[in-house]
């Protein structure tokens, strides 16, 4: 087994997802809000990802010692300094998270949800609290337990297989949808910028190295295979309910702003 195996096996889903009807639903502003305001906890709980292989993959312990893969350790730096730290487009620095928050808030999209999660975060509450007290709908609440289901089972190849084929892999053909379909808008300013931010770098760099780092982390052993294959097909699966929820919900208010 190997990369191009489990690409043809997930093909798909990723199909599924590539041509999914959220992109054409998504045509105003309005529109935007709703997909920021549940899309938002995805943007969060993949820094969780990147920070449980930063933790895996280098090393964070006092006394330092060095790895013995540093291609892996390289990558993961890498992406941690561009998602933790880039430059917004006032020059600022920033993760993508916060300039994600800082988009929603440009176009008047719904925060609340999202600020009292990270609240409850912040009080030592448990993920399940968090997401039960800010009341997040049913697919958001899977989509970000599925992350911290695979981030507990302390298994390197699977948190990498969610990282890589649930996020990195995949993020560019998702942008590039939504890109199409948003007009360039003052409001949209902000958010256009961490969309093509993360389509220039995902698709140049990040994507392409996390299917290395899935090689490096699998080698010759096909339980780790099965289990990067089992993981990823999951990882869309969560997605793809995710999309089916953000569609219903714009197509629903288009549907109230019709009647009135």
């Amino acid at each position: 087994m190997n990369i191009k195996y489990i690409q043809k096996e997930i093909e798909n889903l990723r199909q599924e997802l590539r041509f999914h009807m959220l992109y054409q639903q998504i045509e105003t502003i309005e529109d935007i809000k709703i997909f920021t305001q549940d899309h938002v906890f995805a943007v969060w709980d993949f820094m969780s990802l990147l920070k449980s292989l930063q933790n895996e993959l280098t090393c964070v312990a006092i006394p330092w010692i060095p790895r013995k893969n540093n291609k892996l350790t390289q990558f993961i730096n890498e992406i941690t300094l561009a998602e933790e730290s880039d430059v917004n487009l006032s020059g600022e620095c920033k993760s993508h998270f916060e300039m994600y928050l800082d988009a929603m808030n440009n176009m008047g999209s719904d925060t609340r949800k999202v600020e009292i999660f990270l609240l409850k975060i912040s009080q030592k509450s448990t993920i399940e609290e968090a997401l039960e007290f800010a009341e997040v709908p049913e697919a958001v609440k899977k989509f970000v337990e599925f992350t911290f289901d695979t981030i507990a089972t302390n298994e390197t190849h699977k948190i990498a297989a969610a990282f890589t084929f649930g996020r990195e892999d995949l993020i560019p053909d998702m942008f590039i949808q939504i890109i199409n379909k948003t007009k360039e808008n003052e409001s949209f300013k902000e958010f256009l910028y961490y969309l093509n931010r993360h389509v220039e770098l995902d698709g140049d760099s990040h994507g392409p190295l996390s299917l290395e780092m899935i090689n490096e982390l699998c080698g010759e052993d096909m339980r780790k295979w099965n289990e990067v294959l089992d993981t990823s097909k999951k990882a869309l699966e969560v997605r793809i309910n995710l999309w089916d929820y953000i569609t219903n919900e714009i197509s629903k208010n288009k549907l109230e702003e019709a009647v009135l």
